[in-house]
């Protein structure tokens, strides 16, 4: 059998055999690594040591959050696709990394997110918000819209030029007929002296860095993305109850493994996300970053992943916004 099949081809076999056995067994019996492409201390990387703790002694023995910031998240995502698919590499990332970057860099992004990775499912999902100043004079969507109307100069922030916030806040000024400038920040914290001060008119960010700053009054929430009302903030509508149904959108984020991982480590992955995310205790933590456990699988998120990519496709050629010169 070896001669026939070839040493490297027969180790190969045994390896993946190997690799199963401990799948099935009490996990991966080494330290798996889970790339994050963002610093510590953001929404992205509390999510994925709340994940990856989870994840220890269920997918493998030890998992090891390792962040790797830099070129808009791409980093980490280079580093996964390059990793031995065996599964001691995993990369947590919010989808739009794989479903908008496609779209704003054609010609240097090194990754495919169709072809070089196999998701081992979703873990939560989020929502954005739109905020202004708690001394703006618009007290709702509505009046912001009659505000902006008669302005200049309308300025906003999204954390990042090229994020999902980005674009639903530019889906917003052209339905409105609005002339907002967009202005990238790097997270939504380095906006809000800018807000507060009124360099800023507005921002369209995460649900979850907004929520304690609207109840303590520093800003005021004046609509969400997310197809129903968060517990949180009651008083908020969603954009699709103020007849604008376009903006409804929620970003999920997911786990994925490099291409070619074997089906039994894949499938021990799914399994774990899945019993982590019914975890009370890992729920819990997620309601107070206004995040859902989400139910998507593997093939459902891979799925999600191709669909969205076509979704955000035009919607991003109507801005002319390309972050390649």
């Amino acid at each position: 059998m070896v001669l026939a099949l070839g040493r490297r081809a027969f180790v190969g076999l045994q390896a993946s055999a190997m690799i199963a056995r401990a799948a099935r067994a009490q996990g991966l019996d080494r330290t798996v690594r889970l790339l994050v492409g963002f610093p510590p201390g953001g929404a992205a990387d509390i999510v994925a040591r709340i994940y990856a703790e989870r994840l220890r002694g269920g997918f493998a023995q030890q998992v090891v959050v390792e962040n790797r910031p830099g070129a808009a998240a791409r980093i980490a995502l280079e580093a996964a696709k390059a990793a031995v698919p065996d599964g001691s590499t995993l990369v947590f990332t919010p989808e739009s990394m794989l479903t908008i970057y496609p779209h704003i860099y054609p010609r240097t992004l090194r990754y495919d997110g169709l072809k070089d990775f196999v998701p081992g499912g979703a873990t939560s999902s989020f929502g954005f918000a739109f905020i202004v100043a708690a001394n703006h004079p618009a007290r709702d969507f509505a009046s912001f819209v009659q505000w902006a109307r008669t302005q200049r100069d309308v300025s906003y922030a999204s954390p990042a030029a090229g994020s999902m916030p980005h674009f639903l806040a530019e889906q917003m000024s052209r339905k409105l007929d609005l002339r907002l400038m967009h202005v990238a920040y790097r997270g939504t914290g380095p906006a809000m002296p800018d807000l507060a001060t009124g360099r800023l008119s507005g921002i369209m960010g995460v649900i979850g860095d907004m929520g304690e700053q609207h109840r303590a009054g520093h800003v005021r929430v004046l609509a969400i993305t997310s197809p129903r009302r968060v517990a949180s903030l009651p008083d908020v509508p969603t954009f699709a109850e103020l007849g604008h149904a376009e903006l409804t959108s929620e970003e999920l984020y997911t786990i994925l493994l490099p291409a070619g991982a074997p089906a039994p480590v894949v499938e021990a992955l799914e399994r774990a996300i899945a019993a982590a995310s019914a975890n009370p205790e890992l729920r819990a933590a997620l309601a107070k970053m206004e995040q859902t456990p989400s139910a998507l699988g593997s093939r459902g998120m891979a799925e999600r992943i191709a669909s969205e990519r076509e979704r955000w496709g035009p919607i991003v050629r109507d801005t002319g916004y390309t972050a390649e010169e």
